[in-house]
């Protein structure tokens, strides 16, 4: 299964927090399954950490190394995303969210996240 990792599902999973769900951990590492990161998380955290309104050690270069040594892939923004976007309906106001929901529909993917909002867009979510 192909997993599209949201934001707070990552930092969860790297802080070992125990607010990512039994479920979500278990996809996480799970071997049959490829796991992917959008490139627009780590562009979030960047900008959380410089808006002091998110603390993660190493920044965005730690966040890069965790991404490569737990085989997460790193997704560019592509250009079919931002038609998908285009065409969503405006239930969730914040844009790197929206970006997660199209890259999930574009690609096929289920999109590990607790976040009530996305689920309520046509995509997959685990929880």
């Amino acid at each position: 299964m192909d997993l599209l990792l949201d934001t707070h599902t990552l930092l969860w999973f790297f802080s070992g927090d125990p607010k990512l769900s039994e479920t979500a951990k278990q996809v996480i590492i799970g071997e049959r399954n490829k796991k992917f990161v959008s490139i627009g998380s780590v562009w979030e955290v960047a900008i959380k950490i410089s808006l002091k309104k998110l603390f993660f050690d190493g920044n965005t270069t730690e966040m890069f190394n965790l991404i490569d040594a737990n085989g997460f892939n790193l997704l560019p923004i592509d250009r079919r995303y931002m038609v998908e976007i285009e065409k969503m309906p405006f239930i969730h106001r914040d844009p790197f969210d929206r970006l997660i929901v199209a890259t999930a529909i574009v690609e096929k993917m289920s999109i590990v996240t607790v976040d009530p909002n996305i689920k309520l867009y046509p995509v997959n979510t685990i929880w």
